[in-house]
């Protein structure tokens, strides 16, 4: 047995103990901080550790569902009350393999049961959660591993243990090695499969556990989330229990879910603060049962899925949403003369959003089978979020009587700031600010744009060891400024306008920072000036890209080539001396050149999705004059000053360059 749960939840305020704290915000694992208590509504709640919430849903909801997962084709259920028995269980192994209070557990793999059970395990034994996205190279993974101070790493499979077998020797804190899928290929010391790490912690006492727990407070450190910085190395976004426990809370209430009734699927990066609070955090609070999906979801089998689960709520990012809309179209486009014509008169009176005579006629015919056949007929809560979305997809799925409800926050706001829900979204809107907290617009522009700052328990303590970020990220009042322009409308509906940061979001949800991949590409190219990342909102990167031309005595970039681009293009036996006839005839050499110098790159790249896959070269080089660069003379100023290219890193560029055929 696992012996008596301790510290029951304490249900008013003065039953609270919280660790002493001078500050907002803090940067130092060991660090508290004061909490953005409000005098009435959610944000006056009593705080809480994730350990009493946990025992909170198991106390009322002990013998519910909790995860499932296929074993053997067939679905395997744990209850909340063996959910919580296996943290516990973990967690005691965890302590039994050394891990110490404040120090990392970093966690690299496909979501599943394990995934779950190290994270809470590792919390509750007093370490820091910390994810890692599974298409990281071995380099970021000792990154993360070393910031967090690691103790112990948790793998999926055999291809992810390589990775960290690769650097596990520059990574002094590192004790031992767990790998939840697949038996071993190779026995090695401190490398343990799943069952025997689950035995180890049988020989630690409830006691030793109970006191672990108990001295966590809820204005401590417990996860780590990492974000892309916009250059070089991502920061640990740290989370409180009380960002945990009071925002799932908070999130959950507003779309009014239904304690012990909600199903949820598990399929997008558990590193992610998105898919981490959805299918975790928000699921553990309203005692929702989360399926996890098959490793291979997002290359096609995410639908069967569906259609096995029917959730009650789904998060898709953009990506997933617009693959639904192709498939969809293309079963369309199949469909006999007849049904088509159905399905088209029935999605027209979906869009009229007051029910017309012929709905029920319509809602039987058409809407009811197509929800049915994507596994969404019982889903009140269709979201989408981590990246922007379109109009042309919200509107597809309007007229199917689908609607998809925007979310917006950041990792530093434990994912939600604002949310959409039932007769409460308008399109291409991300929603009212989450009950208890507050959204500012600094230094708002004659329309009402300005930049979004937020206000609440849910936003972040600090980042790790990186006190200067910190303060970069909070103002002296503790508003976190979040670098994204935007504005409300007369109902306080919140709409994005724009990015005052650079970072590309791309349709699959990856924050990628477009600086350093800029840089590479031009210092692996000599006869490259210029490069410019697009990407936001698209399925992959592509670049623009300009040849060193000699510049007037204006300072505007002339037909001809610079020395420097002489001598390379001489080097490849390559006789042109102007930019225009190196395009033209789009010169062999010099295009297997700057392919051969991107290859390099991207095989340096953190993620597939950081790949740069297609190019362009631009006729003339960016200038001041010509509007693409700031006073500064930098190209990051495209990104911001200069209102030519409309929104950052978006496909207008590419038609203000009538450059989209060529793309």
């Amino acid at each position: 047995g696992t012996g008596t749960p301790c510290a029951s939840v304490p249900l008013k305020l003065s039953d609270v103990s919280l660790a002493p704290a001078e500050q907002l915000w803090c940067s130092f694992r060991n660090q508290a901080v004061k909490l953005r208590m409000t005098k009435t509504g959610l944000g006056c709640k009593a705080p809480m550790t994730v350990h009493q919430m946990f025992l909170e849903t198991v106390e009322h909801y002990g013998d519910l569902p909790a995860l499932a997962s296929k074993k053997e084709g067939q679905w395997v259920t744990l209850t909340w009350r063996e959910y919580f028995q296996q943290c516990r269980l973990a967690a005691k192994s965890f302590l039994k393999l050394g891990l110490e209070r404040y120090h990392g557990v970093g966690i690299l793999g496909f979501n599943s049961p394990e995934w779950f059970i190290s994270d809470i395990g590792c919390i509750l034994a007093g370490g820091f959660a910390a994810g890692i996205y599974t298409t990281n190279s071995p380099e970021a993974c000792q990154y993360v591993a070393d910031n967090c101070e690691a103790n112990v790493l948790v793998v999926e499979n055999h291809k992810q243990l390589l990775k960290i077998l690769q650097i596990k020797d520059k990574l002094p804190h590192l004790k031992a090695i767990v790998q939840y899928k697949d038996e071993l290929q190779q026995k090695l010391p401190n490398l343990y499969t799943w069952a025997e790490f689950m035995k180890l912690g049988e020989e630690v006492s409830d006691e030793q556990l109970n006191a672990v727990v108990d001295s966590q407070r809820a204005n401590q450190c417990c996860t780590l989330i990492y974000t892309s910085g916009t250059t070089g190395n991502p920061k640990g976004v740290m989370l409180s229990h009380d960002n945990i426990t009071w925002t799932s809370n908070a999130a959950g209430i507003m779309p009014d879910l239904k304690h012990g009734e909600e199903v949820v699927v598990s399929y997008l990066p558990l590193s992610h603060v998105a898919a981490q609070v959805n299918d975790m955090w928000i699921a553990m609070r309203f005692a929702a049962v989360t399926y996890f999906a098959e490793p291979d979801a997002l290359k096609g089998s995410l639908g069967t899925t569906l259609k096995e689960v029917r959730p009650t709520s789904f998060l898709g990012v953009p990506r997933v949403w617009e693959k639904m809309q192709e498939k969809m179209k293309a079963i369309g486009a199949k469909s006999s003369g007849m049904r088509k014509r159905v399905a088209d008169w029935a999605k027209s009176i979906g869009f009229e959003n007051l029910l017309p005579w012929g709905f029920m006629l319509a809602n039987n015919l058409v809407f009811k089978k197509v929800h049915w056949a994507m596994g969404l007929d019982r889903c009140r809560n269709c979201l989408t979020g981590a990246a922007p979305i379109t109009r042309e997809t919200l509107e597809y799925f309007m007229s199917l009587r689908l609607p998809l409800y925007e979310l917006y926050g950041m990792s530093e706001s434990t994912g939600p700031h604002t949310i959409s829900w039932e007769n409460n979204f308008k399109i291409m809107s991300c929603g009212k600010v989450v009950n208890g907290c507050q959204t500012k617009l600094d230094k708002p522009d004659e329309d009402g744009n300005g930049e979004i700052c937020f206000w609440g328990r849910h936003v972040f303590m600090g980042y790790l060891n990186e006190p200067e970020k910190t303060e970069e990220a909070l103002d002296q009042e503790g508003w976190l400024h979040s670098g994204d322009l935007g504005k409300h409308d007369k109902d306080n509906f919140l709409f994005i306008t724009g990015r005052i940061k650079e970072l590309i979001i791309t349709a699959g949800g990856e924050n990628i920072p477009p600086v350093p991949i800029e840089d590479a590409v031009k210092a692996e190219t000599a006869i490259i000036s210029n490069a410019m990342l697009l990407g936001d909102k698209l399925k992959f990167l592509s670049m623009m890209l300009t040849l060193k031309c000699v510049v007037d005595d204006n300072g505007d970039p002339t037909d001809d080539l610079t020395p420097e681009a002489l001598a390379f293009c001489q080097q490849r036996g390559v006789m042109a001396t102007k930019a225009s006839e190196i395009i033209a005839s789009e010169e062999p050499a010099i295009y297997k050149a700057i392919q051969e110098g991107i290859e390099r790159v991207n095989a340096k790249a953190n993620s597939n999705a950081q790949r740069v896959q297609k190019w362009v070269i631009l006729d003339r080089d960016f200038s001041i004059s010509g509007g693409e660069l700031g006073e500064s003379v930098s190209v990051r100023n495209i990104y911001s000053t200069s209102q030519k290219f409309g929104n950052t890193h978006s496909f207008k560029d590419l038609y203000f360059w009538g450059l989209f055929s060529t793309l």
